[in-house]
């Protein structure tokens, strides 16, 4: 009977963990939400615009005369490119050198803004005119042009917005599924470029033609999501093959919680506090959505730096791969060989 009543009791019910170890638990699961809360709500709440790179033409002295009244408005908020005519600065916003321009040729202030690059960046530079206009007692209303705009089935970039995130996450699923089903480190990046190719052709297709988040080449921009999870998934499967699940959840941190809340999609990099925006562009999340938004809306303009920071990521997912299949295959020699099995 007692053996019977011993069987009917749960294995896990005879041996409760300790107090510690639940209390242990519970202070784990508070420092991750904190951390979690803090990766992705401090970037939003600490928005404000500085050093953002706008252009003003105009003759020079409008332009230094602008310029000072822009300095005492917002300190540090805007680096300005002087520029002699409107021409040269619609060059500069359609190349990506600038967010804006303020051509103060005609007397009356005109913006012109590109909110494919950035909807709050567009949005301040419009505000910031009017206010300027008003304060001069003109009367007259400030000509606002978006030069470079979001297409019209998504005027605000929500699409775009929203999914930078799930690039981080299907490159995080990428690696995580080819290291449990896939065997042998040169099938597993076979794997990710195999999946890359095809996440980006549907992914691409989703935002471009059923949201319409997208305009340019469907191809182009194709390219520009297959990088970006390329680089993503092959790096934490590098990471994963060096220092097994250690390592998936470093670039799972490295790319959860830094890199996608400082990407700068939403707002934009100049935008994000201190300088937590240049680190973003740093990292696969930041490097893969401005590399989208030079292939979707300004024809290419402005790639060399994200291809650059994504193709490194590349190459140091692949060297990290290729150590973890060396060693690999040195521990499987060791075991193999039949002296080591002798001496054991």
């Amino acid at each position: 009977m007692h053996a019977i009543a011993a069987r009917a009791v749960p294995a896990g019910d005879a041996s409760p963990s300790s107090w510690p170890t639940a209390a242990g638990a519970v202070a784990l699961l508070t420092v991750t939400v904190s951390l979690l809360l803090t990766a992705f709500a401090w970037p939003s709440v600490r928005s404000s615009v500085h050093d953002v790179p706008i252009a003003v033409a105009g003759p020079a002295p409008a332009v230094e005369e602008f310029t000072a009244v822009l300095g005492r408005r917002l300190p540090g908020g805007f680096e300005v490119t002087e520029v002699a005519d409107c021409a040269a600065a619609e060059r500069l916003v359609r190349d990506r050198e600038v967010y804006g321009a303020i051509d103060l040729g005609s007397g009356t202030p005109r913006v012109i803004t590109a909110s494919a690059a950035s909807t709050a960046v567009a949005q301040t530079l419009n505000s910031i005119a009017a206010d300027l206009d008003r304060s001069r007692g003109t009367g007259t209303a400030v000509v606002a042009r978006d030069l470079v705009p979001l297409p019209a089935d998504d005027p605000r970039g929500t699409g775009l917005a929203a999914g930078a995130l799930p690039l981080v996450m299907g490159g995080l699923l990428a690696a995580l599924v080819l290291t449990r089903l896939v065997r042998g480190s040169t099938r597993r990046v076979t794997g990710v470029f195999a999946f890359a190719f095809t996440g980006g052709l549907a992914v691409t297709a989703i935002l471009q033609f059923w949201l319409g988040a997208l305009n340019g080449s469907y191809w182009a921009n194709s390219g520009a999501v297959a990088l970006t999870l390329a680089a993503t998934s092959l790096s934490i499967l590098g990471l994963m093959s060096v220092l097994g699940y250690v390592g998936f959840g470093l670039g799972a941190a490295t790319m959860m919680l830094i890199g996608n809340p400082l990407s700068g999609t939403a707002t934009a990099p100049e935008m994000l506090p201190g300088r937590s925006g240049a680190l973003g562009q740093l990292l696969p999340p930041g490097a893969g959505g401005q590399l989208l938004r030079s292939t979707a809306f300004f024809d290419g303009h402005g790639v060399t730096r994200s291809v650059v920071v994504l193709a490194a990521w590349l190459t140091l997912g692949m060297m990290l791969c290729l150590a973890g299949g060396l060693r690999a295959r040195a521990a499987a020699t060791t075991v193999d060989d039949p002296a080591t099995r002798t001496t054991a």
